[in-house]
């Protein structure tokens, strides 16, 4: 008997074997992909890599069974493939011939590497019955009975029927698989389903046409063949946005906007840099990680208003029905990836969204697009992404940091096709105060309007469109508060937050003060130099901290009235160049503000910090992703208006503001920031407005970039 703790010895030579049990052909058949409709793609896409330029996919019913036929022209296999490669679970064959090639013909990357793929036919029927050709060769049929293999006791005895079939199938070459009694129950919705995902197989939008695909359901006379090339009206997208990523993971961008009906049109390019992406990603992961990982690939996203009147418009261009636009728009929704002109992902309905786009939109500011809007293409190659992988139920990529770096590329994105949309959709106003906001919530004009179109006699129908009217400028200031609302909810929480940090470090630092004054009078009759730095470093220290409670002090106000009417701008300039010290220095920004004048002016201390953090943190932000040396900031004061106001004004030397941008810049909801809320500078105005000045952008930078100016008034002398 081995004595307690004592491991059992065992000699060097010793091997424990791995066994399989037949089971194993269940488990990775009927569990290898989460559907039927992505087990169909993946059998069709095996036609794709054995070079065929046509697989036809017919339902029929044999007796009383149902029987899925997939057939096709590919170049078939041999008895010696069959037992070598096609018998051979998660074979390296694909592995080892990567790229099929044709004389005269285009090459094509195979799309599946893992050999699993065939397993799938195990999910949809009890039995496979597989004829193949190679040229030249004989003519073969393979029976397997998935069930028969599950119930064996050992992999011996798992085996397939093979047979000499007789000429004549196949025209030189090609497979058919028929996969019996079916599992599912299949009906017109599942069929549709099917159809529209095997229209997505291989790119909608650059399209190569060496690859047809025929669907015939029960009952139909003809095929249906599948035309990969999409209709018409998706062409023509009224938002566009295409481009490519480098492998640093800089994007490179061109936007365009084309009305449907009309005229109307403008294009934008730009870069996001990968600093850029991973700020707005805000992912541990990311910010742990200089370069993403992942090789370069091309983008192009489309996109669409989808209300009742905008699919109206599509459809009167393009001479369709209503309900075809949906369904056409439906039938390729989503951001799709292909790999080497084959797709990825997704395979089905319930992945489409599998960037998360729709449960993106809940909470943000501002118009979010959604999955139905769109129809992505993004484009990558086995040869430059070999990390970006889909898992083995083919429904998602692996998670890894390249895989997450790609993802957050593409929602990035989709941020900057969302802030473009954003400037095409709005018309030019005004900027208006909180409280005008809320003069449009009057039926005052509505009721007049009635009265007058009743006192000449008109009927009900005549005052409708004054309703109508009414009802839609409702909708747009309903729109409008909310948006507003919930940014400034935002700024109460920062306040509140702020209050919180204030009352909490200095009630703190109070008893560490404390406690450092009575431990200076016991060391103090002690000559122990050590002790006495050690001291003075925790006095300096809790200085610190309550000073940096001084610099969140104004925005801790948090009350709605104004506490005070009085602060100093070059004080407030300080305050807010402390709070963005670290962002400075990283980005070796040089800053040139005033400190040899007081300026008071009669403005609330917390809302003049909340401009000037606004128009500084922009700066900043600009500058930090500019490439060449000279980042400069200065903050410049001058006396206008006869000595009662004055002109604050914030000039940087980043890339600008575009002519185009000038004006909306200002509104709610607009931002050329990925995945910036687009509310500061509409607060800021709004802020400086209260106090009837106005924050503007100067056309012509001072230092050659963004030069913002507002003006407020000085705080008046008691004799004054």
């Amino acid at each position: 008997m081995a004595k307690a703790g004592s491991a059992t010895r065992v000699s060097a030579g010793d091997t424990i074997p791995f066994k399989i049990h037949p089971r194993a052909f269940k488990a990775l058949g009927a569990g290898l992909v989460t559907n039927d409709v992505v087990a169909i793609i993946e059998l069709v896409k095996n036609a794709y890599d054995a070079y065929a330029t046509r697989v036809d996919v017919r339902f029929a019913q044999d007796e009383d069974d149902w029987v899925l036929e997939i057939e096709d022209n590919g170049s078939g296999m041999s008895r010696s493939t069959i037992e070598e490669a096609w018998c051979t679970v998660a074979t390296p064959y694909r592995k080892k011939h990567a790229v099929a090639k044709q004389l005269g013909k285009r090459n094509r990357r195979a799309s599946g590497e893992k050999g699993l793929g065939r397993l799938s036919a195990a999910r949809l029927g009890a039995k496979l019955e597989m004829t193949t050709q190679a040229k030249p060769g004989d003519c073969w049929t393979v029976h397997v009975n998935w069930e028969k293999l599950a119930n064996c006791e050992n992999l011996n005895e798992c085996v397939a029927t093979i047979t000499r079939a007789p000429d004549g199938r196949f025209e030189k070459s090609g497979t058919l698989l028929r996969i019996f009694p079916l599992r599912t129950i299949w009906n017109d919705a599942t069929w549709d389903d099917l159809r529209d995902n095997l229209g997505r197989l291989l790119p909608p939008i650059a399209v190569k046409r060496d690859f047809a695909i025929g669907f015939r359901r029960p009952g139909s006379l003809f095929d249906d063949v599948i035309d990969v090339k999409p209709p018409e009206f998706l062409k023509h997208p009224k938002y566009q946005i295409r481009g490519t990523v480098e492998e640093s993971g800089t994007v490179r961008y061109r936007y365009q906007h084309r009305a449907i009906l009309g005229e109307e049109h403008r294009t934008a390019t730009g870069t996001v840099s990968w600093k850029q992406i991973r700020d707005q990603a805000d992912d541990a992961t990311l910010n742990s990680i200089d370069e993403p990982g992942f090789g370069p690939f091309e983008f192009e996203l489309r996109a669409w208003d989808i209300a009742q009147h905008d699919t109206q418009e599509i459809a009167e261009r393009f001479e369709l029905r209503k309900s075809t636009v949906r369904r056409d728009i439906r039938a390729f929704k989503g951001i799709s990836v292909y790999r080497d002109d084959v797709l990825v992902l997704p395979k089905s309905e319930g992945t489409r969204d599998w960037l998360g786009l729709d449960v993106r939109r809940i909470g943000k500011v501002g118009p979010r697009l959604s999955t139905p809007q769109l129809v992505g293409y993004v484009a990558i190659s086995a040869a430059h992404n070999p990390d970006l992988e889909d898992t083995s139920d083919r429904e998602r990529l692996v998670a890894t940091p390249e895989v997450l770096a790609f993802e957050a590329t593409l929602r990035t994105v989709v941020s900057v096709m969302e802030n473009e949309r954003d400037k095409d959709r709005r018309e030019v106003t005004k900027e208006r105060r909180v409280a005008d906001l809320f003069k449009q919530l009057s039926a005052k004009e509505l009721v007049l309007g009635v009265a007058e179109v009743a006192n000449e006699g008109g009927s009900a129908s005549e005052a409708l469109p004054l309703v109508e009217e009414f009802s839609e400028n409702l909708d747009k200031a309903r729109g409008e508060i909310e948006t507003r609302f919930v940014y400034y909810s935002r700024l109460a929480t920062v306040g509140t937050i702020a209050h919180m940090l204030v009352h909490e470090v200095r009630n703190r630092t109070t008893v560490l003060g404390h406690v450092l004054d009575w431990l200076a009078k016991r060391l103090a009759d002690l000559s122990d130099d050590k002790a006495a730095s050690k001291l003075e470093m925790g006095r300096a220290a809790v200085a610190a901290l309550d000073k940096l409670a001084g610099t969140f002090a104004p925005l801790a106000n948090r009350q709605f009235k104004r506490r005070m009417r009085s602060a100093c701008v070059e004080e407030s300039a300080l305050r807010c160049l402390l709070m963005l010290e670290r962002e400075l220095k990283a980005g070796k920004i040089r800053i040139s503000s005033p400190t040899d004048t007081v300026t008071e002016v009669a403005v609330d201390p917390g809302e003049l910090d909340a401009v000037l953090l606004n128009l500084l943190g922009n700066a900043v932000y600009w500058l930090t992703h500019k490439g060449d040396a000279d980042k400069r900031i200065e903050i410049r004061t001058r006396k206008i208006s006869e000595g009662k106001r004055v002109s604050v004004g914030v000039h940087d030397s980043g890339p600008g503001v575009a002519e185009e941008d000038a004006e909306k810049i200002f509104w709610p909801g607009v931002t050329n920031k990925p995945g910036g809320i687009g509310m500061g500078l509409t607060v800021a105005s709004e802020l400086v407005a209260e106090y009837e000045g106005k924050l503007a952008l100067e056309r012509k930078g001072k230092l050659g970039g963004a030069t913002f100016v507002f003006d407020v008034p000085l705080k008046q002398s008691a004799g004054a």
